[in-house]
């Protein structure tokens, strides 16, 4: 088989990782027109590091020569200049505000062009040149886990014919919309007529777009005029059940805040209701108590609003053996700031509800008997929790008005008659959904009757919105041929059906705000609201503030007729400019299938982002916008939504419920995730490496032997096993800011980007000394390229030298790829005993060329750290990325001892911090670090001989200690830190008495034994 030239890209050797992160950060505060707000997806890349990547991915290195051997070339000067001007490349395109920019995108695209060209003049005379290295025809990109479709997208953005492929049908529907319908209709006028509305707008949007239908803003008007037919005629099916509040003088009075507004219909936000059961005080067992987690409303400064429950004494008739209803023990009011009512000491206590503690653990109103959880348990699964109307929020003239339930709108809402509901359970998995222990078992439980009434009348109209729009195309001009969208077609029928996606699409993103499990927000808490710090303003809460179904137990249903955030016409203010953003261009297209045997990928550019291990649940979570998407796309997709729910046998996921243990999801998501990789590394097209993002969370496990292994060196792995080798890994700052981890966690920040390509089938092995040799000779240079500097004939350490394009904390990291690429271009790296050299052991090799010493994986974690931050906190992304390259982690180091982790930063502990009741002989896991502080804290609270006699019970590390202490005291002075200094000098310069009275210690010890 003739060897494929193929020029090292600009990934495999340098990149400006500022830059990209910096983009990347910033990119999580955008939300109006940002593709990620067409429809919720779990953990996307940001555009601005899937674009860097592939950009990078494409072009060719210009410190390398193309010809012959592939080796550096001889005039490392201008490669490094050449290398600044396709960073200035990068660094323009990674910026928000230029993601539609033609100008910065065509210079980008002339790169990738530029490296094609020399690549297919490389490659003119290979065999399958015709097939493989057209130089007037760029290869076509496929992502094969492609989700939220960032990367897909980016990809044709620069110019690339992009595939996406998934095995979840939501996931597909999402990148048909993103990648492949926009450029099938791209410049096309709307063809629906004009909303009727005073403004022109209707639903969303932003009015006519001074007739400029350029890329898919034909198609986003068409969206928004037809979702507001869908509004208005919804509107006239089921309005009656959402009534506007008429604000009486009974209502007001007592109210300053109503007086104004006496006489006046006020539009509904939301109704707040609280679930119930019956008490379990026996006195009270017939009444439905409430289950109220808070009473607040509003906790806006001078604006505070609280619900008050107001207990009546036993009814009337009840000695008679007459037993009165729950409304005739207690009643809500509403109070609010500036009127007699308002009571502080009230609203303090109304912060909790009738909640006692963490989870299903409240109170009865009435006798103030705690209602345990194996209560609320038996009476929700056995049908008899029920919810009761707590308050009303409505739409005053300056602002959110807060009133008293009403009986007649109560009445209303329990009117509601679903004639359909999604009957598909819920699984049993109690990590990421709350709500089946609860007696709410399928996903249409966990809709109130009007909500489900709602959602089914929406969807039942996209398929009259279809049927008007095809008819409105086909008077338009449009060719109605029939084809369907599904069968590539470009008429009238296909047109329609393009904007029914979308509308469907609404209609799953407004399910996100209409069910039973959106909270009230009472807006900003603590002593910047008190202060006026904050202005958001309180609202409704959408279900998936994490990846989880959590359960509420108080909750606000959305009036899908106001212009709050809960209504529909919410979900087009965010649609519409999603899609109007979507520029077309090249083709796309998006196919339902399996990673591990698709064949989409055939001689294409890969860059992937696979599943996240355990941490998301994505197949299970999808379903419930499966089932409101299915209803109204089923006709459009037959194949798509043939089956109930979203297919969950392959995932590839690590879900210990559906595979019997952790053990068995763990087996079952490495095999997978190496056939799919395998997969990979036979089909990519061989003139460009691979790129896959690794974005696990770092975690340490200890098998039989008791040694210890991390997701990271497991992942590594497998990639190996596939048949890759790895020549570049680059820490990024990925995550978009949705959180979609809860708050004040350790939100998983960073992504490694593994550069890979495909190893040769005849890779020999090599023994131990020859891989330190390359190493050796390999690493200075690759670190000199990475902090754009020249090496010395002498290279300095990069301390010495200082940091350029590669942070201090991401060098750690990044130098992986390079020594990597050495270790995994021989089938094995053989030990002195034959035996083949662990990942784990290549890794900390390669370590050694920053770390510069013998300390164990934790200590060189914190020694790099201190470095970088001294003892204050650090951002959790971060450390996790340098915990990774040091072989640890950060949950170890955390149960080391030796840092503190919370609400997402990491700080290592003073040694004051250090538990004086310490000992070194149970503590199974024992840092240098951990040691060494332990006794400075010896010596400074009780002197040397304290410190000497726990010395003597950990004799084998103290000259490790020794060691530490002197490069730290260095570390401290050179950084003029001079009070961290003095503890380490002084530990130095008391060592021979430390040493003594160890001795000491030890000889006292040793005859106290044998008095024994």
């Amino acid at each position: 088989m003739t060897t494929v030239k193929a020029p090292k890209k600009l990934i495999e050797v340098a990149l400006p990782l500022d830059a990209i992160n910096e983009a990347s950060a910033r990119e999580k505060s955008i939300r109006h027109g940002h593709p990620s707000t067409l429809h919720l997806w779990w953990a996307r890349r940001p555009l601005a590091a899937a674009r860097a990547v592939i950009f990078a991915q494409m072009v060719n290195d210009p410190g390398y020569q193309q010809g012959g051997g592939f080796r550096y070339g001889v005039n490392k000067e201008k490669a490094q200049l050449e290398r600044e001007r396709l960073f200035k490349i990068i660094e323009e395109l990674v910026q928000w505000e230029n993601t539609n920019n033609e100008a910065v995108l065509s210079r980008a695209r002339a790169e990738i062009w530029k490296s094609w060209r020399e690549t297919c003049e490389l490659n003119k005379n290979h065999p399958c040149a015709a097939e493989l290295f057209n130089p007037d025809k760029l290869p076509a990109f496929h992502d094969p886990f492609a989700g939220g479709g960032a990367i897909p997208l980016e990809a044709q953005r620069l110019g690339l014919e992009s595939y996406a492929s998934d095995l979840n049908p939501v996931a597909v529907t999402i990148n048909k919309a993103m990648i492949e319908i926009p450029p099938r209709f791209a410049g096309r006028a709307p063809v629906g007529p004009v909303p009727p509305s005073p403004d022109g707008r209707g639903v969303g949007g932003e009015g006519l777009f001074a007739q400029d239908w350029a890329g898919a803003k034909g198609l986003a008007e068409d969206v928004r005029r037809y979702g507001a037919w869908m509004r208005s005629e919804a509107e006239k099916r089921i309005g009656h059940l959402y009534p506007q509040v008429e604000v009486t003088r009974e209502l007001a009075q007592g109210r300053q805040d109503l007086q104004p507004l006496v006489g006046q219909k006020l539009t509904v936000i939301a109704w707040l209701w609280a679930r119930t059961v019956k008490s379990p005080n026996p006195a009270f067992s017939h009444v439905e108590v409430p289950l109220a987690s808070t009473f607040v409303l509003s906790s806006k400064a001078g604006k505070e609003a609280y619900v008050q429950p107001m207990i009546s004494p036993l009814p009337l008739g009840e000695g008679l053996g007459v037993r009165a209803g729950s409304e005739g023990y207690y009643r809500f009011t509403v109070q609010v700031a500036g009127t007699p009512g308002f009571d502080k000491a009230d609203y303090a206590r109304a912060k909790s509800g009738t909640k006692l503690a963490r989870g299903a653990n409240f109170e009865c109103l009435l006798s103030n008997t705690p209602i345990e959880p194996n209560h609320i348990y038996t009476e929700a699964n056995a049908g008899r929790m029920g919810a009761r109307l707590m308050a009303i929020v409505a739409e005053g003239a300056r602002g959110r008005v807060y009133l008293p339930p009403l009986p007649e709108h109560e009445a209303i809402a329990r009117q509601a008659q679903p004639e359909w509901k999604p009957e598909v359970a819920m699984p049993d998995n109690p990590r990421w959904f709350s709500p089946p222990l609860y007696g709410l078992k399928n996903y249409g439980d966990l809709f109130t009757p009007r909500q489900l009434v709602a959602l089914t009348t929406f969807s039942d109209l996209v398929i009259d919105a279809i049927e008007r729009c095809r008819r409105d195309a086909a008077a338009a001009g449009l060719p109605d041929d029939g084809v369907p969208l599904d069968a590539g077609g470009t008429g009238a029928t296909a047109y329609a059906q393009a904007v029914g996606v979308y509308l469907a699409i609404a209609i799953s993103r407004f399910s996100d705000r209409n069910n039973s499990i959106c909270t009230w927000d009472s807006g900003p808490t603590g002593t910047k609201a008190s202060t006026g710090g904050s202005a958001r303003t309180a609202s409704l809460r959408n279900l998936f503030a994490r990846q989880a179904i959590p359960m509420a137990w108080d909750f606000g249903e959305a009036n899908p007729f106001s212009d709050s955030g809960g209504g529909f016409s919410s979900a087009f203010e965010w649609i519409e400019p999603a899609v109007r953003s979507l520029r077309g261009g090249c083709a796309g297209y998006g196919d339902g299938a399996d990673a591990q045997t698709q064949t989409l990928s055939r001689d294409k550019v890969v860059s992937t982002d696979p599943p996240y291990y355990d941490n998301i649940g994505y197949a299970d979570l999808s379903d419930f916008f499966y089932v409101w998407l299915r209803r109204s796309l089923k006709p459009i997709f037959p194949g798509l939504y043939a089956t109930l729910a979203v297919p969950k046998a392959e995932e590839l996921v690590a879900t210990p419920y559906r595979h019997g243990s952790k053990e068995a999801a763990e087996a079952f998501f490495l095999d997978g995730m190496r056939r799919a990789l395998k997969n990979l590394a036979e089909q990519a097209h061989p003139a460009f490496p691979v790129t896959i993002y690794y974005a696990f969370k770092q975690s340490e496990t200890t098998d039989a032997a008791g040694t210890s292994s991390t997701g990271w060196e497991t992942f590594l792995q497998a990639v190996l096993d596939a048949g890759f080798a790895l020549t570049g890994t680059w820490p990024m700052r990925t995550e978009l800011g949705n959180r979609m981890i809860g708050a004040g966690t350790n939100a998983l920040a960073s992504s490694i980007v593994l550069v890979c390509r495909q190893r040769a089938t005849d890779a020999p092995t090599a023994s131990r000394r020859e891989f330190l040799r390359e190493l050796n000779a390999t690493l200075p240079e690759a670190i000199a390229d990475m902090i754009g500097a020249d090496p010395s004939p002498q290279p300095l350490s990069p301390r010495e030298r200082g940091y350029g394009r590669v942070a201090p904390v991401d060098l750690s990291q990044a130098i992986i790829g390079p020594g990597m690429a050495i270790f995994s271009q021989y089938a094995a790296v053989l030990e002195a005993d034959g035996t083949p050299m662990t990942v784990k052991t290549a890794l900390a090799l390669i370590n050694r060329f920053l770390a510069e010493d013998d300390f164990d994986h934790d200590t060189q974690f914190c020694l790099h750290w201190f470095e970088q931050q001294g003892w204050a906190s650090g951002k959790y992304g971060e450390a996790d990325v340098l915990a990774r390259a040091k072989g640890t982690a950060v949950d170890a180091l955390v149960a080391a001892g030796v840092a503190e982790s919370a609400k997402g930063s990491v700080r290592l502990l003073k040694w004051p911090e250090y538990p004086a009741d310490w000992s070194p002989e149970s503590d199974t896991r024992t840092p240098i670090w951990e040691a060494l502080h332990q006794l400075i804290r010896a010596l400074n609270q009780a002197g040397e001989t304290e410190a000497g006699r726990l010395l003597a019970r950990m004799p084998a590390r103290a000259e490790p200690i020794r060691a530490l202490a002197y490069r730290l005291y260095t570390l401290c002075e050179r950084k003029g830190w001079a009070e961290d200094a003095r503890a380490y000098n002084e530990l130095v310069t008391a060592w021979s008495g430390i040493e003594q009275a160890a001795n000491e210690a030890g000889v006292v010890g040793a005859q106290m034994q044998l008095e024994l």
